[in-house]
């Protein structure tokens, strides 16, 4: 197989449409690797069954494409270079044993635990450092609205993965096979870094493409 063109290119992202298994062995070497695959949990992402009294229904969304089956995270962990993997609490055993984790914590100060989505989620990292890492940021209902408008079922804030770019200062050249609407490489550009990402639902890819055509945000407004 020769790479495909890139359904969208410029000077800091390029995005391919296709099955990144196929397509990342076609491509270099990068400094890292931060994604979010699906979680081979099942997620209904019927959004509407959310509604509450007084309250509009949320968003009736397609499954994510592969979170019917268990992830396995092989391929991901055989380019042997600096990595965050989120959602990895759902696949831990088959991940090394050594590693550190970043948790991003999604409720608000006061809100009741047992919403319908997670309190948090986690990833996985093999970056150097020791123990546990916790981003806060409120990701449910009108505040995230209002932040970022939703545009995919799981979708991660820009925020979060500003500060997970973080903590890889000297990574120039990052890698996301699962490109989803394209939030990684939102945030290399904010950060005046090189993304290649990669998404098989082209729906997704317009919306990756059309986030990245915009100009550089401010980072206290991405």
């Amino acid at each position: 197989m020769t790479l495909p063109k890139p359904y969208y290119q410029d000077s800091a992202v390029t995005l391919y449409h296709g099955d990144c298994r196929q397509i990342v062995p076609l491509l270099g070497r990068f400094d890292l690797l931060l994604t979010d695959p699906p979680y081979g949990m099942r997620l209904d992402t019927d959004y509407s069954k959310t509604a509450t009294a007084g309250k509009l229904p949320g968003t009736k969304w397609d499954r994510v494409v592969g979170d019917d089956k268990d992830f396995d995270p092989a391929f991901l962990l055989t380019l042997s270079i600096p990595s965050v993997i989120w959602g990895a609490n759902h696949f831990a055993s088959r991940l090394k044993d050594r590693g550190s984790w970043l948790v991003w914590n999604k409720r608000g100060d006061g809100e009741p635990s047992g919403m319908h989505f997670g309190d948090c989620e986690m990833a996985w990292t093999n970056l150097s450092f020791s123990g546990a890492r916790i981003f806060s940021q409120m990701w449910h209902g009108a505040p995230r609205w209002r932040k970022e408008p939703c545009v995919h079922p799981t979708q991660k804030s820009v925020d979060l993965m500003v500060w997970c770019l973080g903590f890889a200062p000297d990574a120039q050249t990052v890698l996301d096979p699962f490109a989803g609407s394209g939030t990684t490489g939102r945030a290399c550009k904010d950060l005046g870094r090189k993304c290649v990402m990669i998404e098989r639902e082209e729906k997704y890819c317009e919306i990756a493409a059309r986030r990245m055509g915009q100009e550089v945000l401010p980072l206290d407004a991405a």
